[in-house]
This record gives C-alpha cells, structure tokens and sequence, in this order.
C-alpha cells in the first residue's frame, strides 16, 4: 500500500510545478472543484463521500489521498466511508452488468451476420 501522507505532499508539489507552466489549467481545475461549494445544495462532507466514490470508480490515488482528509476533516466517520465506497463497488458491478448485455448483444449481431 502507499504512504498516503508523502504521496499527497509529493502530488501537490508536482500539481504546483503544472500550475506554474499552465496557471489557467490550474485556475480552471480549481473553479470546477469548488462549484458545488457555491450552490449550497449538499454539505461538503456529502460531496466528499461522493469523491470517494468516483476516486473509485476512477481508479485515482491522487483523488483518493486528498477526499479522503477532506471527508475526515469534514466529520465522515470510517462507517460512512465504507459505504459510499459499497456505492461504487455497486456500480463499478453494475456497470461490468451492463456492458456485458452489450457484448451479449455484439455477440449476437456478429452471429446473424
């Protein structure tokens, strides 16, 4: 497993590098990670439980190592965690579902051909 807590130091130290060549990819990663903050529908604990979730489902460590401080740091206790992490479990399954009923159907097009 990794040492989180270095591998979050190193990947903002690198991001910051990017930030320097690029600023406006920077600025514009950092205007649609804070929109949800700005419309108040959800608590920040909530969105960072989703996070997780998607950090998941899109296999990012990156993501990983900082939603998961910011869920800790917004109250999320282990138990919530886990299960917004069965949610993606769930889809990534139901997801792996779908996808094979379109295989079933290729197969079944390649066979009438």
């Amino acid at each position: 497993m990794l040492d989180w807590l270095q591998y979050r130091k190193e990947l903002m130290s690198r991001i910051g590098e990017l930030g320097k060549l690029s600023p406006d990819t920077l600025a514009g990663y950092q205007t649609l990670s804070g929109a949800g903050e700005k419309t108040g529908h959800l608590d920040a604990k909530t969105r960072e439980l989703i996070a997780l979730a998607v950090s998941v489902t899109n296999r990012c460590d990156g993501c990983i190592t900082v939603h998961t401080g910011a869920a800790l740091k917004h109250g999320a206790s282990r138990e919530e965690i886990a299960e917004a992490l069965g949610v993606a479990v769930a889809l990534n399954a139901g997801a792996a579902m779908v996808y094979s009923a379109r295989v079933m159907d290729a197969v079944s097009a390649h066979s009438a051909a």
